[in-house]
């Protein structure tokens, strides 16, 4: 006799076994009534279907300014749970789709219809849609940045393009200025060679102060051309012609005293009758306001 036993309940019954029902009778091989049995093993298949990307990635979401029409921003890439997708990009309507009309794609890339201009806008919002070949998508909201590129200066200003006569060596003629598109550049000016430089010899420049070299006398010339040109501190420039007026003022031909034209010599110092003044302009008024540059003459007498 066998001297294995059952195990026995509490109750002197023999004990239930934990496995399932359904795993024991999976455990034996199907038999017929008479005890024969086969086996056999089947595989089973799982059908892929097609399902909807996840995302859409943009290889760059920013542009600089001036990148010219159709400029490429990024590439667009879709992540889709199904390899070997192929999708389709569009620029959709809804929430986010404020500036979609500055943009266009082609193929998978985005890009900027016509140039941008940071100081103008730096900002843009668009949305997009990416479509798998059966028809299923998902959508995104970009924002595509402005990158600041420097720009050339586009204009030079003079305070003033006149100066008087006889003003003294290094007289400032005027303060000069610049205009750029780019807010806070700073500028550096020099006289250059070109169409209007004639003159540029008589002048020099310290800081922004276009200045004479030395005194003008208007009698000698009256109007001197020079050619300017400011430099930003990115190395961009522009040019600029100024035409300087030199102002006649009132220069002093000679002085008779008592008929003497030396009245520190004439014996009478001391019982003056009349003064002869010549001067370059004729005089206005007893002042010093002159209009015409010819020599004339001014006597006083008592």
């Amino acid at each position: 006799s066998s001297s294995s036993t059952a195990p026995r309940s509490s109750t002197g019954r023999p004990a239930r076994s934990c496995t399932p029902r359904s795993a024991r009778r999976s455990a034996r091989p199907a038999r017929d009534q008479g005890g024969l049995s086969t086996e056999k093993v089947f595989t089973i298949s799982v059908t892929d279907v097609n399902e909807a990307p996840t995302n859409i990635s943009l290889s760059s979401t920013s542009i600089p300014e001036n990148a010219g029409a159709n400029a490429t921003v990024g590439t667009l890439s879709t992540s889709d749970p199904d390899a070997g997708n192929t999708f389709t990009y569009s620029l959709v309507s809804g929430t986010g789709d404020t500036d979609n009309a500055a943009f266009n794609i082609s193929g998978n890339a985005l890009r900027a219809t016509n140039s941008f201009d940071f100081e103008t806008k730096s900002s843009y919002s668009v949305r997009v849609r990416s479509t798998d070949q059966g028809g299923l998508s998902t959508e995104k909201v970009f924002t595509i940045s402005v990158t600041d590129v420097n720009e050339a200066p586009t204009n030079i200003s003079l305070s003033s393009t006149s100066i008087p006569e006889n003003a003294g060596a290094n007289a400032t003629v005027g303060t000069l200025s610049t205009s750029d598109p780019d807010a806070g550049n700073t500028f550096t000016y020099t006289l250059v060679s070109g169409t209007g430089g004639t003159d540029n010899a008589a002048f020099n420049i310290s800081g922004n102060a276009l200045r004479a070299t030395n005194s003008f006398d208007f009698e000698t010339k009256s109007s001197y051309s020079v050619r300017v040109r400011s430099t930003d501190q990115g190395g961009l420039s522009t040019e600029k012609v100024f035409t300087i007026s030199v102002v006649n003022t009132v220069e002093l031909v000679s002085v008779v005293v008592n008929g003497a034209d030396n009245y520190a010599n004439s014996a009478q110092r001391s019982q003056l009758t009349s003064i002869v003044v010549t001067t370059d302009l004729p005089l206005a008024s007893p002042s010093t306001a002159f209009s015409r540059s010819e020599e004339h003459t001014s006597e006083l007498s008592h």
